[in-house]
Order: C-alpha cells, then sequence, then structure tokens
C-alpha cells in the first residue's frame, strides 16, 4: 500500500527551500483552516490557544520569509490597516468586505474573466491579472444597523 500524500500546504515550504519547523507547519495549518486571509496578530492568538509556544515577532518573520518564498502571499483590504496573509495556491481570489465588522468572504468564481479578455482584445494589452474586493455590509451587521435619521 502507498503511502498517503502529506497535505498540500506543506509541500511549498519544501518547493521552496524552507525548513518544515513546527512553528511553520503550525502558522500554514492555521492559513489553511479558513477560507479568507488571516492578520499575523489573528495567527499569533490561534497558535497560543492551540498551545503553540510562539511570539508576536517570531509570526511576523515566519509569514514574512514564508512570502518571499512564495508560500503565502499579502493581501490588502481598503478600510483595513493590517495586512493579511493567505496560502498561495497560485490562483486568485476575489472577496466581500463588511465595511462594518471588516468580515472578509471569498467570492467563489471569478467574475472578470471574460471583461478581461475584452479589455485585453480592445486595448491590445497583454493581462497579467486583476483583483476586485467587493465592500458592502455582510447580513449580520445589517440586522444590527440602525437605520439612518
Amino acid at each position: 500500500m502507498a503511502n498517503k500524500p502529506a497535505p498540500t500546504h506543506l509541500d511549498p515550504l519544501k518547493q521552496s527551500g524552507l525548513k518544515n519547523t513546527r512553528q511553520r507547519k503550525a502558522i500554514l495549518d492555521i492559513l489553511a483552516s479558513g477560507n479568507q486571509p488571516f492578520a499575523a496578530e489573528d495567527v499569533y492568538l490561534s497558535l497560543k490557544q492551540n498551545q503553540v509556544d510562539i511570539n508576536l515577532s517570531t509570526v511576523y518573520r515566519s509569514l514574512e520569509t514564508m512570502r518571499e518564498k512564495n508560500v503565502v502571499r499579502k493581501v490588502s483590504v481598503a478600510g483595513d490597516n493590517r495586512m493579511l496573509y493567505e496560502l498561495n495556491l497560485h490562483t486568485h481570489q476575489h472577496y466581500l468586505v463588511c465595511v462594518q465588522c471588516k468580515k472578509i468572504c471569498p467570492v467563489g468564481h471569478c467574475p472578470l474573466e471574460s471583461f478581461e479578455k475584452s479589455v485585453a482584445q480592445e486595448t491590445n494589452y497583454t493581462i497579467m491579472g486583476h483583483r476586485l474586493d467587493i465592500y458592502g455590509l455582510c447580513p449580520d451587521c445589517q440586522q444590527t444597523r440602525q437605520p439612518d435619521r
């Protein structure tokens, strides 16, 4: 019987030449556990909750090292001063962002693919990528929001 393959988020460490340390593995496990990007502080708090012995500066250094090696990527969201991190799955992702509570939800598909092709044909540009974040109020914040007076 063949050995089970390692989880896909562990392979990038080896491929990037980084050591697979217990702390890096724990950080990647947290990033893989959600479907949205995490702030370094949130990663740190999750690690502490899971009794991983690490300090915040190590979390920042590890995330930045993994970003430099293309294992994770930074995401910025308008209205949020924090840098967020997500696993680099080598695909792009679009997000819905709540302007009140800052909750981030992924959009399940890319609504810009045909638009991108059309723009490329019209302008003769070679399109290298795009980014789309949509802002609004999540269902929870809609329920708690006071009507405008």
